[in-house]
């Protein structure tokens, strides 16, 4: 097919100084392409620009899942004064007169050999990015089982214009059909997967947010936690705090290994962020540069997955609460999308406050915040919705506290929450087949085993909430996606909060 845009990836999608990053365009007609790289961070600051020759490539019909193979038209080099952080690669070329243009993306990640001076790390929910992408026509939710790192993000995951429907959570009355949001998909042409992933969504307001606090935080992508562990590795001048924001749903296990053994030496994490860690993904395919080109995900499919039934089954593709893996995310969040769902998203709490009822007031997280027991923290600026990861619980003397049961760690405190749940055949805005199982009854198959007690996760919450781990690190989680919008709304008390965290754990 012959582009009307120009469309380009960069590989490798992280480098540290000193490295190179290739860019891999396609350009319509074989224009040459304006490029200009850019740090995102509280403010925009171009660090390279320039026009470079590019042919025009077709898209393969296999893109999705084995990637474009183009050619790299330039290679950049990643100069040491270049700050770590998210590099928009905006890409220009003017077809009968018209200006058109796309966006690619790669991090200049932290060298430890270097170090920055920053004690917080968070890193990209890059792994989720990829799996909503849909560009060549699949993604995992549409029946692919794996999808490739080399191609374009489609559009809507590295830029979104304002406007009502940039959050696929409601933020006005019910909609119980979701219409803002396809109508600002349509309307902007925009893949109708973007409103659930991407740099817009989430991480960008919360960064820029710390840069404007004078908060210095160095960036990765998810998968560098796995090529890159020395990242969280104990040093002197190594990070105290690990992050996570947004919708961060995809870990492979060397990923959960880096961030696991970071806690248990007594580093700390907050998983400002919702759905976390919910499917186990592997990496497959390294490429001569180091990363792996492709994410492995058979998800429903799991018993086609080669690791099935194996002595490698705890590699499994299925979701980390599986009873064949046997490693619920609750171990290192404290919380699981499983006993959440969704809040303020379709039919499901469609009226709900989009804030949590606080139980605990008194706890160190909530210094300055005024806030009191029964008190809705965040309803303003809709801090809860989307997906939401909570625990099982149970109630002593009127305050909500969890069993532990379902792996949530000893001592975990449940300092607010607000009700979730999953999505039910009457209540999926993308309803499955007749022969297929409603999520909820699909989680519940694979944690219990059976399809005969979806009833024990119909009622979920958001939880947040912290614990502390034997080897003295604390984790805070949120229990929401939707955290980094009360930061970009300047809700005081979801500030404060955030304020109080970053100044005790980064210490």
């Amino acid at each position: 097919m012959a582009f009307e845009t120009v469309l380009g990836y960069c590989w490798p999608q992280s480098a540290a100084a000193g490295e190179e990053v290739g860019l891999h365009l396609s350009s319509p007609g074989g224009r040459p392409v304006q490029v200009e790289v850019a740090r995102i961070g509280a403010t925009r600051e171009v660090v390279w620009a320039d026009e470079v020759p590019a042919d025009h490539h077709p898209l393969p019909d296999d893109a999705a899942t084995h990637g474009c193979g183009w050619p790299a038209a330039h290679v950049l080099d990643v100069d040491p004064p270049w700050r770590t952080g998210y590099h928009e690669v905006l890409l220009t070329v003017e077809v009968d007169g018209k200006r058109r243009e796309s966006r690619a993306f790669f991090v200049v990640r932290p060298d430890p050999a270097r170090p920055t001076g920053a004690r917080i790390l968070l890193a990209l929910a890059t792994d989720t990015w990829h799996a909503y992408n849909d560009t060549g026509g699949s993604n995992l939710y549409t029946g692919a089982t794996q999808v490739s790192l080399q191609r374009p993000m489609a559009p809507g995951y590295l830029h979104k214009p304002p406007g009502v429907g940039r959050r696929v959570t409601v933020i006005g009355p019910p909609d119980r059909q979701m219409a803002a949001h396809v109508g600002y998909v349509g309307l902007n042409r925009l893949s109708p997967w973007a409103g659930s992933a991407g740099w817009p969504d989430w991480e960008q307001p919360f960064l820029a947010w710390c840069e404007r606090e004078g908060v210095a935080v160095d960036v990765a992508t998810n998968a560098d936690l796995e090529d890159h562990p020395e990242l969280l590795a104990d040093r002197p001048d190594g990070y105290r705090l690990y992050l996570s924001v947004g919708h961060d749903e995809y870990w492979s296990g060397p990923m959960r290994d880096t961030v696991e053994g970071f806690i248990a030496r007594g580093g700390n994490a907050a998983f400002l962020s919702g759905n976390t860690a919910f499917w186990q993904v592997r990496f497959e395919d390294r490429t001569p540069e180091g990363p792996a080109a492709t994410m492995v995900g058979y998800k429903a499919q799991f018993k086609k997955d080669p690791v099935y039934g194996t002595d490698r089954q705890a590699e499994l593709t299925s979701i980390w609460s599986d009873v064949l893996v046997e490693r619920p995310e609750n171990l290192m969040t404290g919380v699981s999308f499983t006993r959440g769902g969704y809040h303020r998203i379709g039919k499901v709490v469609a009226n709900g406050a989009g804030g949590y009822t606080v139980h605990r007031p008194d706890h160190w997280l909530f210094e300055g915040t005024e806030l009191t027991y029964g008190d809705v923290l965040g309803a303003a600026a809709t801090v809860v919705g989307y997906e939401c990861d909570g625990c099982e619980l149970a109630y002593r003397d009127g305050l909500p506290v969890a069993t532990g049961a379902d792996g949530t760690p000893a001592g975990f405190e449940v300092l607010a929450t607000a009700p979730a749940a999953h999505f039910q055949r009457h209540t999926a805005p993308r309803p499955p087949a007749d022969h297929e199982p409603s999520e909820l009854e699909f989680i519940a198959s694979r944690v219990f085993g059976t399809r005969d007690a979806p009833e024990r996760l119909a009622h979920g919450h958001a939880v947040l909430g912290t614990y502390t781990s034997p080897g003295g690190g604390t984790v805070v989680t949120t229990g929401s996606t939707e955290w980094a919008h009360g930061l970009a709304e300047r809700d005081p008390q979801v500030e404060q909060i955030t304020r109080n965290l970053l100044a005790r754990l980064a210490q």
